[in-house]
C-alpha cells in the first residue's frame, strides 16, 4: 500500500471513510517508515522492533525458504503473553512457513491466514493455474504448492482461484471481531495484516465495481471496510476508549503492476527501494479519549518504534535483547517532543541511506527503478529499470519531499554528519554493499 493510497493521505477515485474519520479523531503521521521496502524484513522488524538487519531478515521469504524469524527473539505478542494477554494474528504471516516459525510458535494463542505472499502459488497473473496453459508467463510459478489457508499450525483448505483469494479481507476481518467479541474482559493484542492490496489482487462480490479507479479502488474499499468492522466491534464492546489502534503497511506500492498498483506520490519510486515511496507509509492511530483528534505528526517514526511504545503503554518488560525501537508515546499523549531523529535504511542486507531529521543521503548504490519504463496492466507486471547512483547524493526532505534536488555539494557539513552515523550503522550491523559484518547481527531461525 502506497503512501496516497487512503483518502486523509491523497487517494482520489474511491473513498476510505473510516480510515479517514480514524483520521480527524486521532493522528495522522506523515513520516512513518517501515523498516524497509519488503514484506518480511519489513514485518520482522515490525514483531521485534529491530532493524531487520539486527535480526537476519533481508528479502521476502519464499515456499522454498529454509529461513524464518529465529524463536529466540521477542516479538509483540511474547512480550505481553505474562500480562495476561490474549494474543491473535488474522491474515499474511510471512516470517517462515516451517511450523518452528508460525505464530503459534511466536507467542500468538490464535492464527489464521496465509504463510507468506499471495503471489506465491502455481497461477499465472491472468488467474489460470500455470499447469493448464500452453505459454504460461511465469513457468517458474509451478514450483510452487497451491496457497495455502492456515488454522494455527494445520492446513484448512488450499486457495486456487481469485475469487477465493477475493474473500481473504472479509474472512480475516471476521475472524478480528469474533476474537474481540469473545475477548472484551481481557486485555488483547490483536494483529490484522491483510492480504491486500498485495498483488494479486482480488475483492468480495460486496465491492466489486464500487469504485471509480477500477479493481484496485474496490479492494482498498473493502480493506477500509474492514477498519470500519473492527473499530465499531470495539465500540460495541464499550473498549475502544481503553484500546489503541493503529494502520499502517509493511512497504510501497509495487507500481509496475500498473492500474493493480497503487500509488506513492508525490514521493519517489516505490516497493523494493528505500527511495521515500518504497518505505514511507500512511499511518494513523486511534486511542479515543487519549490522543487529542485531529492531529497530524511529521516527526520520524517507524514499524520499530511500536514494540517499545507497547511496552511503556502497558508496563510490560522489553526484550532481553538489543532492539532499535524508541517508543513514540509522549507523541501521542501530545507533547512537542522528538523521540526518533534518526533512520538506518536498508534494503536486502545493505545500507542504503541515512535520514537524520529533514536530512536524508544516500550512498553509491544500483536499485530497483520504475522510471522511464511502462508499466502492465490487469495484473500482469511490466519491467523494472535499473536505477544507479554513482556518488553520495542528500535531500532535504521538508523542502524536496520528491527527492529531485541533490543538495550534497551545498551542505558537506551533513554529509559528514550523516557518513558517520552510517559508520556506527555499518559496525553494529554491517552493510553487503562494502562488504564490512556487523558486531551486533544475530541469526535468523533455520530448519534443515
Amino acid at each position: 500500500m502506497g503512501y496516497a493510497d487512503v483518502g486523509c493521505f491523497g487517494a482520489t477515485g474511491y473513498e476510505t471513510p473510516n480510515i479517514d474519520k480514524m483520521a480527524d479523531e486521532g493522528m495522522r503521521f506523515t513520516s512513518f517508515y517501515s523498516s524497509t521496502g519488503v514484506c518480511s524484513a519489513s514485518r520482522a522488524s515490525l514483531m521485534t522492533g529491530c532493524y531487520c538487519d539486527r535480526v537476519s531478515v533481508h528479502y521476502a521469504y519464499m515456499p522454498s525458504a529454509k529461513e524464518g524469524l529465529n524463536p529466540d527473539e521477542t516479538t509483540i505478542a511474547e512480550m505481553l503473553k505474562p500480562l495476561g494477554y490474549k494474543t491473535a494474528i488474522f491474515g499474511k504471516w510471512h516470517l517462515g512457513h516451517h511450523k518452528e516459525f508460525l505464530p503459534l510458535q511466536q507467542g500468538f494463542d490464535e492464527y489464521f491466514g496465509i504463510p507468506y505472499s499471495n503471489d506465491m502459488w502455481p497461477v499465472d497473473y491472468d488467474g489460470i493455474p500455470v499447469k493448464d496453459k500452453k505459454n504460461p508467463t511465469r513457468p517458474g510459478k509451478l514450483r510452487y504448492p497451491a496457497l495455502p489457508l492456515l488454522e494455527g499450525n494445520k492446513k484448512v483448505k488450499e486457495i486456487w482461484t481469485l475469487e477465493e483469494q477475493g474473500e481473504l479481507t472479509t474472512m480475516y476481518t471476521k475472524r478480528a471481531v469474533d476474537f474481540i467479541n469473545r475477548n472484551k474482559e481481557n486485555p488483547f493484542f490483536l494483529y490484522l495484516p491483510h492480504s491486500m492490496v498485495h498483488v494479486p489482487i482480488a475483492v468480495s462480490s460486496k465491492f466489486k465495481g464500487k469504485s471509480k479507479q477500477g479493481l484496485f479502488g474496490d479492494v482498498v474499499m473493502e480493506v477500509d471496510w474492514s477498519v470500519g468492522e473492527v473499530l465499531n466491534a470495539l465500540k460495541e464492546n464499550g473498549i475502544a476508549e481503553n484500546t489503541l489502534v493503529i494502520f499502517t503497511s509493511d512497504n510501497g506500492p509495487w507500481l509496475n503492476f500498473g492500474n493493480h498498483a497503487g500509488s506513492a506520490k508525490p514521493l519517489r519510486e516505490g516497493k523494493g527501494t528505500v527511495w521515500e515511496g518504497g518505505h514511507r507509509e500512511p499511518c494513523v492511530m486511534w486511542w479515543p479519549g487519549k490522543i487529542a483528534p485531529g492531529k497530524t505528526i511529521d516527526k520520524i517514526a517507524s514499524t520499530i518504534d511500536i514494540l517499545p511504545t507497547i511496552a511503556e503503554i502497558t508496563g510490560a518488560k522489553l526484550p532481553e535483547k538489543k532492539i532499535d525501537g524508541i517508543s513514540f508515546l509522549p507523541i501521542l499523549e501530545g507533547k512537542n517532543v522528538t523521540t526518533r531523529d534518526e533512520f538506518w535504511c536498508y534494503y536486502g542486507g545493505g545500507l542504503r541511506a541515512i535520514r537524520k531529521g529533514d536530512w536524508k543521503m544516500y550512498y553509491p548504490q544500483t536499485y530497483r527503478s520504475y522510471v522511464g519504463v511502462k508499466p502492465g496492466m490487469d495484473g500482469f507486471p511490466g519491467p523494472y529499470a535499473k536505477g544507479v547512483l554513482k556518488k553520495i547524493v542528500l535531500y532535504n526532505l521538508k523542502n524536496d519531499i520528491s527527492e529531485t534536488t541533490d543538495v550534497s555539494a551545498e551542505y558537506p557539513e551533513i554529509v559528514e554528519q550523516l557518513k558517520k552515523i552510517g559508520d556506527r550503522a555499518r559496525k553494529e550491523l554491517g552493510d553487503n554493499i562494502t562488504k564490512v559484518k556487523g558486531e551486533e547481527v544475530r541469526p535468523p531461525g533455520r530448519v534443515n
